[in-house]
């Protein structure tokens, strides 16, 4: 789909709502070509990586890979969209503001064994001030309650920051400790299509179930930062460094 033609209603719905979700996005085609990238990724890149590329359900077997990171960094594949105007485009509209590219990721819940994504605000995890980022998510699967659809808070990311703690959720250190039933209540499930694409701001509350359904629930992740939102270097990779080295200790990578 041509976002431009519908640009001043997304930016409405994404200021009001905190996400917003673009139907066909990727063609078929696009979509394909998407998972073959992925595929290749895995074989031939991925084992010359660091262990920190890549988070598995089961340590080292690539068939319960739940994130890929940085893929950016190491593909021309994924460099290229990273940094096209289509995905930096729609970032900077709903950001209203030029942007920061920062990073690819490949996010699944593998069949039978894909763990639930705890409530969080992504905000917490990037360490800005103010707090102006989003991820742009782009589905390759089918995506229902079945294998663990994402879900929103709406309008969660006009309330600030939420307080988290430590998750032992494997890719998702922390988690919202005090989510309740005005937070379920104000809960919306996202269905998505391969090549459907949906966009929240860092400070949208999300989480998803596990997925112990028979199908995959893959997508990619584009996070942006909106250039007037500074980060502290220092640290966010003295966090990240702490994390790490905690995930493995307790050989999860």
């Amino acid at each position: 789909m041509d976002w431009k033609e519908e640009a001043g209603g997304l930016k409405r719905e994404f200021d009001r709502d905190g996400y917003v979700v673009l139907r066909g996005f990727f063609s078929p085609e696009e979509v394909r070509e998407a998972n073959l990238q992925v595929e290749r990724y895995i074989a031939e890149v991925l084992p010359g990586l660091p262990p920190e590329a890549a988070f598995y359900e089961v340590k080292n077997d690539p068939d319960t890979i739940m994130r890929l990171q940085g893929m950016d960094e190491h593909s021309e594949y994924f460099r290229k969209l990273n940094y096209g105007e289509r995905f930096v485009g729609l970032a900077e509209l709903l950001l209203d503001d030029e942007v920061e590219v920062r990073t690819v990721q490949w996010f699944t819940k593998p069949a039978r064994v894909g763990k639930e994504t705890p409530p969080h605000q992504d905000g917490f995890y990037f360490k800005l001030e103010p707090s102006e980022a989003l991820t742009l998510w782009l589905a390759l699967d089918v995506v229902n309650e079945e294998n663990g659809c994402v879900r929103f808070v709406r309008g969660s990311h006009r309330r600030g920051m939420r307080p988290h703690q430590l998750s032992n959720v494997l890719g998702f250190s922390q988690g919202i400790v005090d989510y309740g039933d005005a937070d379920n209540a104000a809960e919306v499930a996202i269905h998505a299509d391969p090549g459907d694409l949906s966009v929240h701001h860092c400070m949208t509350i999300h989480r998803a179930d596990p997925n112990p359904s028979e199908r995959p629930r893959r997508a990619l992740g584009f996070v942006y930062y909106a250039r007037r939102a500074a980060s502290d270097p220092e640290r966010g990779k003295a966090y990240q460094k702490a994390i790490m080295e905690k995930w493995a200790k307790e050989g999860k990578i």
